[in-house]
């Protein structure tokens, strides 16, 4: 069956609420792991789930896979490997409110890497609509403080900004370099790779069986959560709305992420400020505009009106 706009936009919806959650459950999951083992328990459990789905509903079919292996490969690599190594590996020099502001541009890399493939800038309102959502996100993740420019920069920023430039190479690359593969086979191939680079990192970096062995039950909830939730659906749903909707309208809806981070912190006891609320139904409204829905508003009740 196929899918329509309208349900591509509300997978897209939920693959931004379920990344938003990794940020509390990353919390639980490190009280007993060092980060890179922490990952690839997260990714061996996503890959076993991906893979369980992929078999039963289309089967393997090896063609797909020697046919896309090197942009699987790669696009592993950097979407996967990548995205997620640059924030453990960031966050070690930089603080988690400019880590976030960082990952919030990626919708605006995302874009612009789609407008140098194809050789065309976005259309106005979706360029109105990043720039509204990446206002609305600032405040969020900095309570405000963003007016005021009390944002500073360390080491890790570098690290982090190349992650999210990673992250929009692997959205517009999934849709331009990969062919014939449906979305659940681009995920499933995608985050394998990308598990194969991280478990290298672990035992480069850390003794990964050690640390395993050590792994609370909390610790291990919350990979669960991670690496079904967090990595398989919210990476399935993330490549349906790009096959469906394109990589440019689907990546503005990553600004989602730490909207839906701060909601769950909310409902966990912290409460947003005044500045929050408004980042968050401006990050909403940009969304809205981005996708030509305002516009379509009210152009519906002026047709009605006349």
């Amino acid at each position: 069956m196929k899918t329509t706009a309208t349900t591509a936009v509300m997978l897209t919806l939920l693959a931004t609420f379920f990344w938003g959650s990794n940020f509390q459950a990353t919390k639980f999951a490190l009280e007993s792991v060092p980060p890179w083992t922490a990952s690839v328990e997260r990714f061996i459990i996503a890959v076993i789930g991906i893979f369980a789905i992929l078999i039963v509903k289309e089967g393997l079919r090896l063609s797909t896979l020697s046919r896309n292996f090197v942009a699987y490969v790669l696009l592993g690599v950097i979407g996967v490997a990548g995205f997620n190594g640059s924030l453990f590996v960031g966050l070690q020099t930089s603080s988690p409110i400019t880590a976030s502001l960082i990952m919030a541009t990626t919708p605006i890399s995302a874009n612009i890497l789609e407008a140098l493939l194809n050789r065309k800038w976005p259309a106005l309102d979706r360029i109105i609509g990043m720039a509204i959502s990446l206002i609305g996100v600032s405040l969020v993740i900095t309570n405000g403080r963003i007016l005021s420019g009390q944002i500073e920069f360390a080491v890790g920023d570098l690290i982090i900004l190349m992650g999210s430039i990673g992250w929009a190479a692997y959205t517009v690359g999934t849709r331009a370099f990969i062919k014939n593969s449906t979305p659940l086979e681009t995920t499933s191939w995608t985050m394998f790779f990308g598990s194969l680079a991280l478990i290298v990192c672990a035992f480069l970096l850390e003794t990964p069986f050690q640390a395993a062995a050590q792994t609370s039950g909390i610790s291990l909830a919350a990979a669960l959560w991670m690496g079904i939730a967090g990595s398989v659906l919210a990476y399935l749903f993330w490549n349906v709305g790009i096959a469906v909707r394109g990589p440019g309208k689907t990546s503005i809806f990553f600004n989602f992420v730490p909207v839906f981070a701060l909601l769950i912190s909310a409902l966990l006891g912290t409460i947003p400020h005044l500045a929050q609320v408004l980042g968050i139904v401006l990050t909403i409204c940009g969304v809205l505009v981005g996708q030509g829905r305002l516009y379509g508003l009210f152009r519906t009740r002026s047709i009605i009106a006349e």
